[in-house]
């Protein structure tokens, strides 16, 4: 029973999801810094308050509706994602797209026995190791 444990916990893809929570929790304080002393203050200066919405509030019937509060938690959701997409997620897919190119997809035909994908070129397939014959390419 031991043993399983082990094997899944020293499988790759766990420790791989171990560190990008750790390195996504520090990150986000990063970008967290970044959105609230720079760019909700400058929204404050755009719109002509002092980047804290916190004390907007609506009255209606006796009921008080702080909104602020909640502008203040989605202008720094907005921003917090506009630069994580802008920072992080372009760079990373333009960087992908340049150094790791999409290998072309082999074109593939069903086997006559199986009915399983095998590629044109094949002459024998892999599934059932049944002989076909090869289509030119």
């Amino acid at each position: 029973m031991l043993k399983g444990f082990r094997d899944f916990m020293m499988r790759g893809n766990v420790i791989d999801m171990a560190v990008g929570v750790v390195i996504g929790a520090a990150f986000t304080g990063v970008v967290t810094g970044f959105v609230s002393a720079f760019l909700t203050p400058l929204v404050g200066v755009v719109v002509g308050a002092a980047g804290d919405f916190s004390s907007y509030k609506a009255t209606v019937a006796g009921v008080t509706f702080p909104y602020g509060q909640f502008l203040n938690v989605l202008i720094a959701f907005l921003m917090t994602a506009a630069v994580l997409y802008f920072c992080v997620v372009l760079p990373v897919t333009k960087a992908t797209a340049r150094y790791l190119p999409k290998k072309p997809k082999t074109p593939k035909r069903p086997c006559p026995e199986c009915l399983t994908e095998i590629p044109t070129a094949a002459r024998r397939c892999s599934a059932c190791t049944a002989e076909v014959l090869p289509v030119a390419v």
